[in-house]
């Protein structure tokens, strides 16, 4: 009986041993088309065009090659059924064994910034899932493989057995319809941008691959794994040293990534956050002094934290980070002596994620029965929409401070306020269920620093009693977003004691 097997990949590694394998180990017979046989005739390997097997010529550029009844006869038919052994030999259609198609690099192709719509089409497969999903339908009698990883697998099942256990068979079709749909949805949205369809679409894919199974998630008893939807983002990042990523790294890191990029260049910045929170956030002329800055914010919390900076990091920096137990730290850039320094702290995570900036264009939250999904909070602050609703002015100083102080709160949870002086933060209140307390904090970490500092909330004051509070402490001036119905009691309040205030018209709740 011919054992008959195709393969058809735009992946080409390892497909040449796999070959191999099949035709001396087995007796497999090889049909291919395209540059994988082109491929497997240059290693010098027996192989069959899929065009001589079909006896039809590929087509329309190579559009259409494998959409052939002697193609899907043989991947669809059930091999214990006269009915169809019947119609194969009619039709002279041998049964195909074993398929082993990946699909044409679409999510790489859209992912180079100088993409042509035409191009990305271009590398929609058609002939590639079809294949796909008919042997992973027919994974009773046909086994489909559609990454190279699932190559030695399956090898082992013959040796082991000449054939692939049913659960084996079962298994690689999960995979391949898994496979398939990642690849539709990563065309769907695609066509969505390209568009430009409404913000909140009909039907939205949300699909990954599995890059990584993590240790467990936020707790022990739960497990994880990293997916991966692009080759860019944290995907792409460099772990210079230190241990494999856990979840709450990921969660953490993902936090500093977005506070850095509201920080871009030249400016030197560093974040350090805990739990996702930041506990320092400071900038100053050299990298140095904004790291000292931004620990002394709170020395306590910094310890265990995450450390993001915003260019690359340099020996003395690095130095000043040793003399404290650090989770990760995230650069853009690592010079040698820096590295050098770092190593000295073997579990200590680094990672060089040259593009810093760039972070997901939605957020998304499952609940019970589904998911919400929401634009990201990263547009970028415009102080020319701001409103100074005080009789006192800002001074040119006092701007720049509220301007920093506003987008250092916008990182922090709900409810959240920020207190700042020369462009460092000297107290944060996260995550509170009620502002007046997250003022309190706020102030009370900041201590005698918040006198002629500036205090910035993420949400509006319902009542004058945080403006009270926070002018007693020694504030200077406040940025908040405005729109509750008593506006005007908190601007009284601040006229009265002498304040600024500044309204943005926006605000910033991170649950």
């Amino acid at each position: 009986m011919i054992r008959l097997a195709l393969l058809s990949v735009s992946d080409k590694s390892g497909i040449e041993d796999l070959a191999k394998a099949l035709t001396e180990e087995f007796g497999f017979q090889i049909i291919s088309s395209g540059g994988t046989a082109r491929t497997l005739q240059a290693a010098g390997l027996p192989v069959t065009k899929v065009s001589d097997y079909t006896r039809s010529p590929e087509i329309l550029g190579g559009r259409v090659k494998t959409l052939h009844p002697r193609i899907h006869g043989g991947i669809l038919a059930r091999t214990d059924e006269a009915g169809d052994l019947a119609e194969l030999a009619e039709n002279d259609i041998a049964g195909i064994e074993l398929v082993v198609v990946n699909l044409y690099p679409f999510t790489q192709t859209i992912a180079k910034p100088d993409v042509t719509p035409a191009e990305a089409i271009e590398n929609i497969d058609i002939g590639g899932p079809t294949m796909v999903r008919a042997a992973a339908k027919n994974h009773a009698y046909v086994t489909i493989l559609c990454q190279p990883s699932q190559y030695e697998g399956y090898l082992s099942e013959l040796r082991s057995n000449q054939a692939p256990s049913p659960e084996f068979r079962q298994a690689r079709a999960l995979d391949a319809f898994a496979h398939t749909a990642t690849y539709d949805s990563a065309i769907a949205n695609y066509f969505q941008k390209l568009s430009g369809a409404a913000t909140v679409p009909e039907t939205l894919t949300l699909a990954g691959n599995l890059r990584q199974t993590l240790r467990y998630g936020e707790n022990p008893h739960q497990p994880a794994g990293w997916y991966q939807t692009a080759t860019e983002g944290w995907s792409s990042a460099q772990l210079l040293q230190g241990k494999p990523l856990s979840y709450n790294n990921l969660v953490d890191l993902e936090a500093a990534r977005s506070i850095i990029s509201e920080f871009p260049e030249p400016i030197p910045t560093v974040a350090i956050l805990k739990h996702t929170n930041p506990c320092g956030i400071a900038q100053a002329e050299n990298l140095l002094d904004a790291y000292n800055r931004a620990f002394a914010a709170d020395n306590v919390s910094a310890f265990g934290g995450i450390v993001a900076l915003n260019c690359p990091l340099d020996g003395p920096t690095a130095e000043a980070m040793t003399q404290t137990f650090l989770e990760c730290v995230v650069v853009p850039a690592c010079n040698e002596e820096a590295k050098a320094v770092l190593a000295k702290k073997k579990n200590l995570r680094v990672l060089v994620l040259e593009d810093l900036l760039t972070g997901p264009s939605q957020t998304v939250k499952a609940i019970a029965g589904g998911f919400l999904v929401q634009a990201a909070d990263n547009e970028p602050a415009d102080p020319t929409t701001w409103e100074v609703v005080t009789q006192k002015q800002p001074t040119p100083a006092q701007q720049a401070e509220l301007a920093f102080a506003w987008r250092a709160v916008k990182f922090v949870k709900s409810n959240a306020i920020v207190v700042t002086c020369d462009r460092a933060t000297t107290g944060v209140g996260a995550g509170q269920m009620n502002r007046v307390g997250a003022v309190e904090i706020a102030l009370k970490q900041a201590g005698e620093k918040a006198k002629g500092g500036v205090l910035a909330s993420d949400g509006f004051f319902p009542f004058d009693d945080s403006v009270r509070t926070a002018a007693a402490a020694g504030i200077s001036a406040i940025i908040q977003p405005g729109g509750s119905i008593r506006d005007k009691d908190s601007i009284a309040a601040a006229d009265e004691l002498g304040l600024v205030m500044v309204l943005t018209k926006r605000r910033h709740f991170l649950h």
